[in-house]
């Protein structure tokens, strides 16, 4: 059996439950490398088999699997964050299934959740924004041209883009074509949840001299939109005024 297993956003004890139970029980670890904290290796029991999927292809990984598989071996896949947000565990489970090698999945608590509470910040705030756009910038993975950063930008929303700290200059020039401007909120959050995490607060206008002035070009999440700011609607589902199927409105 192989498990794939969020590993949080870095902090050893915001894995879950069930995911520190499964690598206590693992015969063979996988883990991504440099993403996921390697406190998390503490849990595994003596004589487990560990490898760094940042060192191998994914023919490789595969392989490990299918050895584990035919040893009788309990399998975790440990990715970071949550394994179904960029991380490409798509491609394993359908190789999985042609070597009817089973599978189940433990989400995980994604970085965009360790940033949003390490800002105590809110992505859909009322009167703000009630929509919560996860994106990266093209690089040397391709992006759909409809989900550029430019068409995403249009909408305006609470946006958070992985995979791009290494791009601040391009990614500014990109946010600015759509709806948000220079004087828009914006965060970077430097792995946020560990230790060495770092929170710079700026603008969209000042995001790539930040990071520069930081040293941050990788590692980091971008957290974009006025969700940021100061300004927001009391929510309506806790007004002594609107009544829900437990409370009586006041009249």
């Amino acid at each position: 059996m192989v498990h794939f297993v969020g590993a949080g956003p870095g902090a050893p004890d915001l894995i879950t439950l069930r995911g520190a139970e499964l690598l206590k029980q693992a015969g063979m670890i996988i883990y991504a490398g440099s993403l996921v904290n390697p406190a998390l290796l503490g849990l595994c029991r003596e004589g487990c088999k560990i490898f760094n999927s940042a060192e191998m292809t994914l023919e490789q990984v595969i392989d490990r699997m299918e050895e584990a598989h035919e040893e009788g071996l309990t399998v975790v896949r440990l990715h970071t964050g949550d394994p179904s947000v960029f991380g490409a565990v798509r491609e394993q489970m359908d190789a999985l299934d042609r070597l009817d090698i089973p599978w189940d999945v433990t989400p995980g608590v994604s970085s965009f959740c360790g940033a949003a509470g390490a800002l105590g910040a809110e992505y859909t705030l009322p009167g703000v924004s009630q929509m919560v756009i996860l994106a990266r910038m093209v690089g040397r993975t391709p992006v759909p041209e409809r989900e550029s950063i430019a068409k995403l930008a249009a909408h305006g929303a609470s946006m958070v883009v992985f995979l791009s700290a290494g791009m601040l200059d391009r990614l500014q020039e990109e946010l600015l074509k759509g709806a948000y401007e220079p004087g828009t909120p914006a965060a970077i959050i430097y792995k946020a949840t560990w230790p060495e995490e770092k929170l710079l607060r700026c603008t969209v206008g000042t995001l790539a001299e930040t990071g520069a002035a930081a040293g941050v070009s990788k590692t980091a999440l971008i957290l974009v939109g006025d969700f940021l700011g100061d300004g927001y609607e009391r929510s309506r589902l806790y007004d002594p005024d609107f009544s829900t199927g437990f409370r009586e409105g006041v009249k």
